[in-house]
């Protein structure tokens, strides 16, 4: 690959809650779905691929949701936040990010 290569964009899930939102509980639900998806997939597999972000002050979470084990991260966090109440109501956008292009 050289630097005129492109690589496909990776697609990113961006959680938006609202104030309601217990933004604790929203990180420890999160933990809880990446060990679920360990368990099921192998921790390593789970931390190569996965990959997340918190910010607390503008209630987000950013997932990536390239590659099947951090595909299935967001899906196990989603359906967590759906039925917790502490989580509170939130809001999904897809989008994507373009991926750096190689120097090799």
């Amino acid at each position: 690959m050289n630097s005129t290569d492109q690589q496909p964009p990776r697609p990113l899930y961006q959680l938006a809650f609202l104030p309601n939102a217990d933004m604790g509980a929203v990180e420890r639900t999160l933990s809880l779905a990446i060990l679920a998806v360990g368990c099921l997939h192998g921790e390593a597999a789970v931390r190569l691929e996965a990959g997340y972000a918190i910010d607390r002050k503008k209630r987000l979470v950013v997932l990536e949701g390239a590659g099947p084990m951090a595909a299935a991260v967001a899906k196990v966090f989603v359906g967590m936040c759906a039925h917790a109440p502490s989580t509170g109501a939130f809001q999904v956008q897809k989008g994507e990010r373009k991926r750096p292009r190689s120097r090799h």
